[in-house]
């Protein structure tokens, strides 16, 4: 029996390549089923996130909603701040302990997401390891890269496009599976982006992936216009990635980086790039003060 429509083509798609607003404005969808509708949720909900609206989704969702849109309002949570991190992590340990609703993948990709955030990648691995589904495939892709074992994401992928070559997903994951090999498979990554700002909406994601080829491959000058031009897109003139690569790039171009170090420092105090740059001062600063 063939499949029905899927309804949620569109709303999926923009939110992986980061058109949030427009997931979120085109979420008005008719003739949904139940599961349907949760799942909707669960997107809009998860772009609002993605634009800083953490206390929106945080009062938006209540107590007797689904499983997965709980585990979306855990993770608005944990991200809201530093003071919410813990019990944020205690009431999705909670959730994920429980037999009847424990194996939900939204729940799962949400524990994935969180722990690979804490940098707990083997905790992250054991809610994600299992896939389900091409998202929480993805997911594990990203987990092997943080961790260097590239043989891992590698195999992986290999399973994406198995079950779909062509999927958003799979492509995205190509492409970071290609910057993590790095050489001649940079530019490979450089075009499946190149492919996405033609087909797409020009997303910070999209043009994020493409300056970081750029870097990669040297080319500064093109990485910088790519990232000034995602900062210049009025949601995003936070983005933290945005941000960082326009560090990396000032820094390669001989100018100053402080005005992006700045930004990042005040919009995402617990950036990895903001933690090397304090470590880096502090180090230095003991070393002054040992030859003073």
């Amino acid at each position: 029996m063939a499949a029905g429509p899927d309804h949620l083509f569109n709303l999926r798609n923009n939110f992986y390549l980061g058109a949030y607003q427009a997931a979120i404005n085109s979420s008005d969808l008719p003739n949904l089923s139940p599961d349907e509708a949760v799942e909707r949720d669960c997107l809009v909900f998860r772009s609002y996130i993605a634009l800083g609206s953490y206390q929106l989704v945080i009062n938006e969702i209540d107590s007797s909603a689904a499983t997965p849109l709980q585990a979306v309002k855990l993770l608005a949570l944990y991200l809201s701040g530093p003071d919410y991190k813990e019990s944020a992590i205690s009431n999705l340990k909670e959730l994920l302990a429980d037999p009847a609703i424990g194996n939900n993948p939204i729940l799962r990709m949400v524990a994935g997401t969180v722990f690979m955030h804490e940098q707990d990648y083997n905790e992250a691995l054991k809610y994600t390891h299992a896939g389900g589904n091409l998202e929480l495939d993805a997911l594990n892709v990203q987990i092997f890269i943080k961790m260097h074992r590239a043989e891992f994401a590698e195999r992986k992928l290999k399973e994406m496009q198995k079950i779909d070559e062509d999927h958003t997903l799979t492509q995205l994951a190509t492409a970071w599976q290609n910057l993590a090999v790095g050489g001649s498979k940079i530019q490979e990554a450089y075009l499946i982006f190149q492919d996405f700002s033609e087909k797409s909406q020009v997303t910070t994601l999209i043009l994020n992936g493409k300056a970081v080829c750029c870097i990669h491959m040297g080319n500064f000058d093109e990485a910088e216009t790519l990232l000034l031009e995602a900062l210049n897109k009025a949601s995003d003139a936070k983005d933290p990635e945005t941000l960082a690569n326009l560090v990396v790039c000032c820094l390669h171009l001989g100018k100053s980086p402080s005005r992006f170090l700045s930004q990042l420092r005040l919009a995402h105090p617990e950036h990895v790039l903001v933690k090397r740059a304090a470590a880096a001062e502090e180090s230095f600063d003991r070393a002054v003060q040992s030859v003073a």
